[in-house]
């Protein structure tokens, strides 16, 4: 497997992993405001998170958006057969910045999450002009 790919694979569970935190904060956001019988419902009425929670689940959709243009670069170049060892650089600064930006949006680190935000995206930008030049 290529570095590439085995960073889209951290990736993906790094996506897993958010969706744990997003389903506590969700029970919790819940299960201590409205019982349990709203954190086990079909949630066919939107609950409005607040503080740290609403910033989980943010980070937790965002991811999803960076993911898929992080996931297209890792096909383009594993399929194109041009990893070199600066998209694999690329790929392991994606998924470390990713990685640390859980934590700054959680704990509202401004600038930093924005920052974080900018190099992951950067880096995965990086790799797909990297294919196509």
């Amino acid at each position: 497997m290529t570095t590439e790919l085995t960073a889209l694979a951290l990736a993906g569970v790094l996506q897993v992993i958010q969706m744990i935190l997003h389903i506590i904060g969700y029970y919790l956001h819940t299960g201590f405001k409205a019982g349990s019988k709203a954190a086990l419902s079909s949630r066919d009425e939107p609950i409005e998170f607040s503080g740290t929670a609403a910033r989980v689940q943010r980070a937790y959709h965002n991811h999803f958006e960076s993911l898929a243009i992080f996931t297209i670069a890792v096909i383009v170049i594993t399929l194109s057969d041009q990893s070199t060892p600066l998209t694999q650089y690329c790929a392991w600064v994606y998924v470390a910045a990713r990685t640390l930006y859980i934590p700054a949006y959680a704990f509202g680190l401004v600038p930093w999450r924005s920052i974080i935000w900018t190099v992951a995206i950067g880096a995965a930008t990086l790799m797909l002009l990297s294919a196509v030049l």
